[in-house]
């Protein structure tokens, strides 16, 4: 009677482990995102070149900013990291004379004032949305007392070198600071 106890109970606790809690054993990329939030869980995520970007480790790993100067509104979020070769990573948007709004659409395709971009930066190598490489930034929240803002996004941008990289699925729940 004990060995089928003991049986049973190992073969409940092998059946009941789950190692992959975070995307239940899913090998969609997509599906080890952040979850799509908007309470300020400062969190962000996307894909780049269709590989999982998820910003940790070293200084400052997330950042954002939503601040009024000079009677213009400016924007920024971002997310680094650095890979297997130590190479730093950051995946960003910014906006600059541009006040949000919740529920809007944004192009990202200039760095320039009254514009919104994508940015893309790679160790030294700092490069932007353009005319020709563009994306989209969609505010799904925007919650200037609690100071959070939420939303998705993703964009096309050239690095240096000519290669074009793809941002999708991008997605943040950030409180930001002022």
């Amino acid at each position: 009677m004990k060995n089928i106890f003991f049986t049973l109970l190992i073969l409940l606790s092998l059946t009941a482990c789950n190692n992959d809690d975070n995307n239940n054993g899913s090998t969609n990329p997509v599906d080890q995102l952040p979850p799509a939030t908007q309470t300020g869980e400062n969190t962000f995520g996307c894909l780049l070149d269709g590989e999982v970007f998820i910003p940790r480790g070293g200084t400052n790993p997330l950042d954002c900013t939503y601040q009024f100067l000079n009677n213009e509104y400016y924007f920024g979020v971002q997310g680094n990291k650095r890979n297997t070769n130590n190479d730093l990573i950051r995946i960003g948007i910014v906006t600059e004379g541009i006040q949000l709004s919740e529920n809007e659409t944004y192009n990202l395709s200039s760095n320039d004032f009254g514009n919104a971009s994508g940015v893309y930066f790679f160790n030294t190598s700092l490069n932007y949305t353009s005319q020709t490489y563009t994306g989209e930034l969609t505010i799904t929240k925007l919650d200037t007392d609690n100071q959070i803002v939420s939303g998705t996004f993703w964009f096309d941008v050239q690095d240096n070198d000519g290669v074009v990289h793809q941002i999708r699925e991008g997605r943040f729940d950030m409180q930001y600071t002022q």
